[in-house]
């Protein structure tokens, strides 16, 4: 039997671990199944085959943990490593199962790690950085390449990953002066990118040709564009400081909603089952927000949790843990 369950990651007061870092909740009533001890899991990932869960450990010494999604989608812990830079923010599987991306935020670096046929992390490739990198997002692309967002040095940085990790020959992608490139996805043939620091969302095409830039929002302020997500046509982008989610229509950019996100600070957001799910890190809750015809629609639904920073929906049966 399946059940739509999310893995809610965030911010722990605590540095042992001791208190909860991943929530475990049941999306249809909310009801909360359980929390996992794990310091600073800002943000989460899981296997696309095995039940495996990953989660950065956001500290000044970084550490990625690795989870078995045991029976009902209970967390075990398998393993812990160094992320092998400090403050890692964000990480993501890659399509095969093969390789773990980890983008360290605080120094810049980028290290990819080897999974085997367990889940567990093998072999690393480590990317130092020039001084002021800021790596933010890593995604690995439709064509095979590891891409990840330097919010400090206004690029994209580009990996090839094949037997091994190498850069890629033509090296990163420059893109605006200033524009602080956060969180970044594919459409079609085109690129989105939210940028944190100038408050615009941007679209280039297969070749990195800028051909759009609009505001992220409508509202007067400051804004800070957290996280980005494409799919059925529109691009979402939550909006921090104006505390809102845009709906732009794609390909072509053009804003056609502008909703509150339920909360203070959007860090994040998921689409699952025809909700939204908003991770308000500030206001310390989960917004659920239904879509109508795509728009999203505040119903005053939440879930109270700790500085959530990511919500990752998934679909679990009862299975049997890794060995």
């Amino acid at each position: 039997m399946m059940a739509e369950l999310a893995y809610i990651g965030g911010y722990t007061p605590d540095t042992d671990g001791s208190g909860p870092g991943i929530t475990q909740v049941e999306l249809g009533s909310l009801a909360r199944l359980g929390e996992t001890p794990a310091s600073g899991a800002s943000f989460l990932a899981a296997h696309p085959r095995l039940p495996v869960l990953y989660a950065v450990g956001e500290s000044g010494q970084g550490t990625v943990s690795v989870f078995a999604r045991t029976a009902g989608g209970a967390l075990s812990p398998l393993a812990r490593r160094s992320s092998e830079g400090s403050s890692p923010c964000h990480l993501a599987v890659d399509p095969t199962g093969t390789w773990l991306a980890v983008a360290n935020y605080g120094d810049g670096t980028v290290s990819v790690h080897g999974i085997d046929a367990a889940g567990l992390l093998t072999d690393v490739w480590i990317f130092p950085y020039r001084e002021g990198a800021h790596a933010h997002q890593a995604v690995f692309g439709p064509d095979g390449v590891l891409y990840v967002t330097d919010l400090g040095a206004d690029e994209v940085r580009r990996y090839l990953v094949g037997d091994r990790v190498v850069p890629h020959p033509d090296g990163p992608v420059r893109l605006a002066p200033g524009m602080g490139p956060r969180h970044m996805a594919h459409a079609g043939d085109r690129w989105y990118v939210a940028g944190e620091l100038d408050g615009t969302v941007r679209a280039y095409d297969a070749g990195w040709r800028e051909l759009l830039a609009v505001p992220a929002s409508d509202a007067a302020g400051e804004n800070h564009p957290s996280h980005l997500e494409v799919r059925d046509g529109f691009g979402y982008v939550a909006n921090r400081g104006p505390d809102t989610i845009s709906v732009f229509s794609l390909p072509g950019l053009e804003r056609i909603a502008e909703v509150p996100c339920g909360g203070a600070w959007p860090r994040h957001f998921a689409i699952a089952g025809g909700r939204m799910y908003v991770a308000n890190q500030r206001s310390g809750e989960v917004a659920v927000l239904r879509l109508k015809d795509g728009i999203p629609h505040a119903e005053g639904e939440r879930f109270t949790v700790g500085t959530p920073s990511c919500v990752l929906p998934l679909r679990e049966r009862s299975r049997t843990a890794p060995a």
